[in-house]
């Protein structure tokens, strides 16, 4: 009878043996992707709290239902300059974080 062990992680042990160590290429894509995901998921919570359709945000910032819909799917190829436009009609603060090599700052 084969004996199989079932071996534990923490998630950031999984991150690290499964996706690459932080700071690796293959981490900062799933980093930088998954911020992007939760980004179209905090668009789609924000427009239903204000009770909002996918065509009614879409007429505020002048997009058709099928481009709302596509962002709160997937934020990857949208400019920040729509991604603005969507929080401003939502009535939303923006907030971005910038991280440089040699420091932070912050632009609100």
């Amino acid at each position: 009878m084969e004996n199989n062990k079932l071996t534990s992680y923490t998630l950031e042990q999984a991150k690290d043996t499964f996706i690459g160590k932080v700071g690796s290429e293959s981490r900062d894509k799933y980093e930088y992707e998954l911020r992007l995901d939760l980004l179209g998921e905090m668009i789609k919570q924000t427009r239903k709290e204000r009770n909002m359709t996918q065509t009614e945000l879409g007429e505020l910032i002048g997009v058709q239902k099928s481009q709302i819909s596509r962002i709160e799917r997937n934020a990857k190829n949208v400019t920040i300059e729509t991604i603005l436009k969507v929080f401003k009609a939502l009535k939303a603060r923006v907030n971005f974080n910038i991280e440089l090599l040699d420091g932070e700052f912050k632009i609100a």
